[in-house]
Protein backbone atom coordinates (compact mmCIF):
# COMPACT_ATOMS: atom_id res chain seq x y z
CA UNK A 1 0.00 0.00 0.00
CA UNK A 2 1.48 3.50 -0.45
CA UNK A 3 1.26 6.80 1.15
CA UNK A 4 -0.40 8.81 -1.90
CA UNK A 5 -3.08 8.47 -4.67
CA UNK A 6 -1.64 11.03 -6.76
CA UNK A 7 0.58 8.83 -9.31
CA UNK A 8 4.13 7.85 -8.94
CA UNK A 9 7.68 10.31 -7.33
CA UNK A 10 8.71 9.70 -11.16
CA UNK A 11 5.90 11.46 -12.32
CA UNK A 12 6.12 14.07 -9.98
CA UNK A 13 9.45 14.71 -10.58
CA UNK A 14 8.31 15.59 -14.12
CA UNK A 15 5.73 18.51 -13.35
CA UNK A 16 7.23 19.90 -10.15
CA UNK A 17 10.24 19.81 -7.13
CA UNK A 18 9.65 17.58 -4.24
CA UNK A 19 11.06 18.57 -0.50
CA UNK A 20 12.98 15.77 1.09
CA UNK A 21 12.84 15.43 4.96
CA UNK A 22 15.97 16.20 6.77
CA UNK A 23 18.32 14.57 9.28
CA UNK A 24 17.36 11.47 11.13
CA UNK A 25 19.80 11.87 13.84
CA UNK A 26 18.58 15.69 14.43
CA UNK A 27 14.95 14.75 15.56
CA UNK A 28 16.03 11.21 17.40
CA UNK A 29 18.52 13.07 19.39
CA UNK A 30 16.31 16.25 19.94
CA UNK A 31 13.50 13.87 21.84
CA UNK A 32 16.62 12.33 24.15
CA UNK A 33 17.99 9.46 22.14
CA UNK A 34 21.46 7.96 22.47
CA UNK A 35 22.66 7.45 18.88
CA UNK A 36 26.44 6.79 19.86
CA UNK A 37 26.42 3.39 18.43
CA UNK A 38 27.19 1.05 15.38
CA UNK A 39 23.94 0.65 14.26
CA UNK A 40 22.66 4.61 14.29
CA UNK A 41 19.50 5.24 14.18
CA UNK A 42 19.19 1.84 13.07
CA UNK A 43 19.55 0.63 16.64
CA UNK A 44 15.82 2.50 17.31
CA UNK A 45 14.17 0.12 15.02
CA UNK A 46 14.22 -2.46 17.37
CA UNK A 47 14.14 -0.59 20.65
CA UNK A 48 11.90 2.41 20.28
CA UNK A 49 10.34 1.89 16.62
CA UNK A 50 7.76 4.74 17.98
CA UNK A 51 10.39 7.39 17.89
CA UNK A 52 11.37 7.03 14.30
CA UNK A 53 7.60 7.32 13.43
CA UNK A 54 7.58 10.34 15.10
CA UNK A 55 10.82 11.70 13.75
CA UNK A 56 9.26 11.45 10.44
CA UNK A 57 6.20 12.68 11.40
CA UNK A 58 8.01 15.90 12.35
CA UNK A 59 9.22 15.83 8.64
CA UNK A 60 6.20 15.95 7.09
CA UNK A 61 4.67 18.32 9.12
CA UNK A 62 7.71 20.40 8.16
CA UNK A 63 6.52 20.23 4.76
CA UNK A 64 8.60 17.10 3.50
CA UNK A 65 6.92 14.99 1.03
CA UNK A 66 9.16 12.20 1.37
CA UNK A 67 10.57 10.70 4.32
CA UNK A 68 14.10 9.03 4.10
CA UNK A 69 14.06 5.35 6.23
CA UNK A 70 16.23 4.94 9.07
CA UNK A 71 17.76 1.75 7.39
CA UNK A 72 20.89 3.63 6.22
CA UNK A 73 23.16 1.83 8.66
CA UNK A 74 20.80 -1.48 8.86
CA UNK A 75 22.47 -4.29 7.25
CA UNK A 76 22.59 -7.78 7.88
CA UNK A 77 26.37 -8.30 9.12
CA UNK A 78 25.55 -4.56 11.36
CA UNK A 79 22.74 -6.50 13.30
CA UNK A 80 24.81 -9.55 13.17
CA UNK A 81 27.41 -7.86 15.28
CA UNK A 82 24.79 -7.18 17.83
CA UNK A 83 23.51 -10.86 17.89
CA UNK A 84 20.59 -10.24 16.12
CA UNK A 85 19.76 -12.93 13.51
CA UNK A 86 19.22 -12.69 9.52
CA UNK A 87 15.54 -13.47 10.17
CA UNK A 88 15.08 -10.72 12.76
CA UNK A 89 17.25 -8.62 10.84
CA UNK A 90 15.08 -8.91 7.68
CA UNK A 91 12.05 -8.22 9.49
CA UNK A 92 13.95 -4.52 10.82
CA UNK A 93 14.66 -3.78 7.28
CA UNK A 94 11.17 -4.01 6.51
CA UNK A 95 10.08 -2.17 9.51
CA UNK A 96 11.91 0.56 8.30
CA UNK A 97 9.54 1.21 5.27
CA UNK A 98 6.26 0.66 7.58
CA UNK A 99 7.32 2.56 9.93
CA UNK A 100 7.74 5.74 7.79
CA UNK A 101 4.53 4.56 6.03
CA UNK A 102 2.47 5.36 9.28
CA UNK A 103 4.45 8.74 9.99
CA UNK A 104 3.24 9.21 6.31
CA UNK A 105 -0.72 8.37 7.22
CA UNK A 106 -0.68 9.73 10.32
CA UNK A 107 0.39 12.96 8.60
CA UNK A 108 -2.79 12.74 6.09
CA UNK A 109 -5.09 12.04 9.43
CA UNK A 110 -3.73 15.09 10.47
CA UNK A 111 -4.97 17.32 7.64
CA UNK A 112 -1.86 16.74 5.46
CA UNK A 113 -3.23 16.41 2.08
CA UNK A 114 -0.33 16.67 -0.46
CA UNK A 115 0.87 13.07 -1.68
CA UNK A 116 3.42 11.46 0.37
CA UNK A 117 6.04 8.96 -0.48
CA UNK A 118 8.51 6.68 1.28
CA UNK A 119 12.59 6.33 0.33
CA UNK A 120 14.38 3.01 1.59
CA UNK A 121 17.79 4.24 2.61
CA UNK A 122 20.65 2.11 1.50
CA UNK A 123 23.84 3.81 2.94
CA UNK A 124 27.17 2.65 1.59
CA UNK A 125 29.36 -0.69 2.57
CA UNK A 126 31.68 1.85 4.71
CA UNK A 127 28.22 3.02 6.82
CA UNK A 128 27.94 -0.57 8.01
CA UNK A 129 31.83 -0.72 9.22
CA UNK A 130 30.76 2.38 11.18
CA UNK A 131 34.50 4.01 11.45
CA UNK A 132 34.30 6.83 9.20
CA UNK A 133 34.88 4.78 5.90
CA UNK A 134 31.70 5.79 4.14
CA UNK A 135 33.46 9.18 3.64
CA UNK A 136 36.30 7.45 2.24
CA UNK A 137 35.49 4.49 0.14
CA UNK A 138 38.40 2.70 -1.63
CA UNK A 139 37.26 -1.05 1.01
CA UNK A 140 39.57 -3.13 -1.40
CA UNK A 141 36.69 -5.18 -2.29
CA UNK A 142 35.91 -5.63 -6.09
CA UNK A 143 32.59 -4.31 -7.43
CA UNK A 144 31.34 -7.79 -7.31
CA UNK A 145 32.18 -8.39 -3.58
CA UNK A 146 30.09 -5.02 -2.89
CA UNK A 147 27.11 -6.45 -5.52
CA UNK A 148 26.88 -9.58 -3.12
CA UNK A 149 26.67 -7.31 0.30
CA UNK A 150 23.96 -5.03 -1.25
CA UNK A 151 22.01 -7.53 -2.92
CA UNK A 152 20.17 -9.00 0.13
CA UNK A 153 19.43 -6.38 1.62
CA UNK A 154 18.04 -4.55 -1.28
CA UNK A 155 15.85 -7.48 -2.36
CA UNK A 156 14.30 -7.09 1.79
CA UNK A 157 13.86 -3.36 1.09
CA UNK A 158 12.19 -3.64 -1.87
CA UNK A 159 9.91 -6.65 -1.00
CA UNK A 160 8.57 -3.96 1.86
CA UNK A 161 7.51 -1.40 -1.40
CA UNK A 162 8.79 1.50 -0.63
CA UNK A 163 8.07 4.26 -3.12
CA UNK A 164 11.95 4.50 -4.27
CA UNK A 165 15.42 3.13 -3.45
CA UNK A 166 17.88 5.78 -2.05
CA UNK A 167 21.15 4.88 -2.91
CA UNK A 168 22.64 7.67 -0.83
CA UNK A 169 26.32 8.87 0.89
CA UNK A 170 27.93 6.60 -1.96
CA UNK A 171 31.47 7.83 -1.81
CA UNK A 172 33.39 5.63 -4.79
CA UNK A 173 32.45 5.01 -8.29
CA UNK A 174 33.15 1.49 -7.70
CA UNK A 175 30.18 1.04 -4.87
CA UNK A 176 28.13 3.46 -7.05
CA UNK A 177 28.60 0.71 -9.78
CA UNK A 178 27.77 -1.99 -7.32
CA UNK A 179 24.58 -0.82 -6.11
CA UNK A 180 23.53 -0.17 -9.72
CA UNK A 181 23.81 -3.82 -10.49
CA UNK A 182 21.93 -4.73 -7.62
CA UNK A 183 19.26 -2.86 -8.03
CA UNK A 184 18.14 -4.35 -11.42
CA UNK A 185 15.41 -6.44 -11.95
CA UNK A 186 13.74 -5.33 -8.37
CA UNK A 187 10.80 -3.15 -9.49
CA UNK A 188 11.44 -0.50 -7.66
CA UNK A 189 12.93 2.67 -9.10
CA UNK A 190 15.76 4.36 -7.27
CA UNK A 191 17.81 7.28 -6.83
CA UNK A 192 21.83 8.00 -6.71
CA UNK A 193 23.46 10.06 -4.53
CA UNK A 194 27.12 9.99 -3.88
CA UNK A 195 29.07 11.74 -1.12
CA UNK A 196 31.27 14.57 -2.48
CA UNK A 197 33.95 16.61 -2.17
CA UNK A 198 34.65 19.76 -4.71
CA UNK A 199 33.96 18.50 -7.84
CA UNK A 200 35.02 14.62 -7.43
CA UNK A 201 33.52 12.25 -4.96
CA UNK A 202 35.22 11.28 -1.93
CA UNK A 203 37.26 8.48 -3.64
CA UNK A 204 38.35 11.14 -5.98
CA UNK A 205 36.71 10.13 -9.06
CA UNK A 206 35.89 13.33 -11.19
CA UNK A 207 31.96 13.84 -10.84
CA UNK A 208 31.26 13.68 -14.63
CA UNK A 209 32.31 9.98 -14.73
CA UNK A 210 30.29 8.74 -11.35
CA UNK A 211 27.35 10.69 -12.84
CA UNK A 212 27.72 9.07 -16.68
CA UNK A 213 27.33 5.29 -14.77
CA UNK A 214 23.52 6.35 -14.19
CA UNK A 215 22.93 7.67 -17.32
CA UNK A 216 21.33 4.82 -19.10
CA UNK A 217 20.08 3.08 -15.96
CA UNK A 218 16.30 2.40 -16.21
CA UNK A 219 16.02 2.06 -12.42
CA UNK A 220 17.41 5.54 -11.80
CA UNK A 221 14.85 8.34 -11.32
CA UNK A 222 17.65 11.17 -9.87
CA UNK A 223 20.83 11.46 -9.15
CA UNK A 224 23.06 13.71 -7.23
CA UNK A 225 24.62 14.26 -3.98
CA UNK A 226 23.93 14.09 -0.32
CA UNK A 227 25.69 14.80 3.05
CA UNK A 228 28.27 17.35 1.69
CA UNK A 229 28.90 20.82 2.23
CA UNK A 230 26.38 23.44 0.68
CA UNK A 231 28.98 24.93 -1.20
CA UNK A 232 29.72 22.39 -3.37
CA UNK A 233 26.47 21.66 -4.55
CA UNK A 234 26.08 24.25 -7.41
CA UNK A 235 28.69 22.82 -9.25
CA UNK A 236 27.27 18.50 -8.94
CA UNK A 237 24.17 19.93 -10.24
CA UNK A 238 24.91 21.50 -13.03
CA UNK A 239 27.38 18.30 -13.65
CA UNK A 240 24.46 15.74 -12.71
CA UNK A 241 22.06 17.55 -14.86
CA UNK A 242 24.23 17.68 -17.83
CA UNK A 243 25.89 14.23 -17.94
CA UNK A 244 22.47 11.74 -17.07
CA UNK A 245 19.56 14.60 -18.16
CA UNK A 246 17.31 12.82 -15.29
CA UNK A 247 16.34 15.09 -12.74
CA UNK A 248 18.74 16.07 -9.63
CA UNK A 249 18.46 15.07 -6.38
CA UNK A 250 20.05 17.40 -3.43
CA UNK A 251 20.17 16.99 0.19
CA UNK A 252 23.30 18.76 1.92
CA UNK A 253 24.65 18.90 5.70
CA UNK A 254 24.21 21.79 7.37
CA UNK A 255 27.81 23.17 6.54
CA UNK A 256 29.08 22.35 10.27
CA UNK A 257 32.12 19.67 10.23
CA UNK A 258 32.41 16.89 12.21
CA UNK A 259 34.57 16.09 14.40
CA UNK A 260 35.62 11.89 14.56
CA UNK A 261 38.02 12.15 17.65
CA UNK A 262 35.46 14.37 19.58
CA UNK A 263 32.50 12.84 18.36
CA UNK A 264 31.04 16.20 17.70
CA UNK A 265 29.92 18.53 15.57
CA UNK A 266 31.77 22.02 15.24
CA UNK A 267 31.94 25.38 12.91
CA UNK A 268 28.89 27.31 11.79
CA UNK A 269 25.91 25.95 9.29
CA UNK A 270 26.01 27.59 6.11
CA UNK A 271 22.89 26.31 4.89
CA UNK A 272 20.09 28.44 3.71
CA UNK A 273 16.66 27.79 2.13
CA UNK A 274 17.49 30.40 -0.34
CA UNK A 275 19.92 28.25 -1.63
CA UNK A 276 17.31 25.92 -2.76
CA UNK A 277 16.04 28.07 -5.53
CA UNK A 278 19.48 28.21 -7.54
CA UNK A 279 19.40 24.36 -7.05
CA UNK A 280 16.08 24.15 -8.65
CA UNK A 281 17.01 26.14 -11.16
CA UNK A 282 20.19 24.22 -12.02
CA UNK A 283 17.87 21.30 -12.11
CA UNK A 284 17.45 19.89 -9.14
CA UNK A 285 13.93 18.46 -8.44
CA UNK A 286 14.19 16.74 -5.04
CA UNK A 287 15.71 18.76 -2.46
CA UNK A 288 15.97 18.67 1.58
CA UNK A 289 18.88 18.14 4.27
CA UNK A 290 20.84 15.70 5.20
CA UNK A 291 22.90 16.23 8.72
CA UNK A 292 22.36 18.47 11.15
CA UNK A 293 19.25 20.33 8.97
CA UNK A 294 16.05 19.85 10.97
CA UNK A 295 12.84 20.46 10.38
CA UNK A 296 12.75 23.99 10.92
CA UNK A 297 15.38 24.08 7.55
CA UNK A 298 12.74 21.74 5.61
CA UNK A 299 9.76 23.88 6.41
CA UNK A 300 11.81 27.44 4.83
CA UNK A 301 12.79 24.88 1.51
CA UNK A 302 9.24 23.78 1.41
CA UNK A 303 7.84 27.63 1.25
CA UNK A 304 10.77 28.35 -0.64
CA UNK A 305 9.74 26.15 -3.61
CA UNK A 306 6.01 26.07 -2.96
CA UNK A 307 5.37 29.26 -1.81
Amino acid sequence: MTSNTSGTLADALTTGTVVLDGGMSNQLESAGHDLSDELWSARLLAERPEAIVEAHLGYFQAGADVAITSSYQATFEGFAKRGIPRERAAELLALSVELAREAAHRAHAKGVRRPLWVAASVGPYGAMLADGSEYRGRYGLSVAELERFHRPRLEVLAAAAPDVLALETVPDADEAEALLRAVRGLGVPAWLSYSVAGDRTRAGQPLEEAFALAADADEVIAVGVNCCAPEDVDGAVETAARVTGKPVVVYPNSGEAWDAQARAWSGRSSFTAEQVIGWETGGARLIGGCCRVGPGAIAGIAESLKG
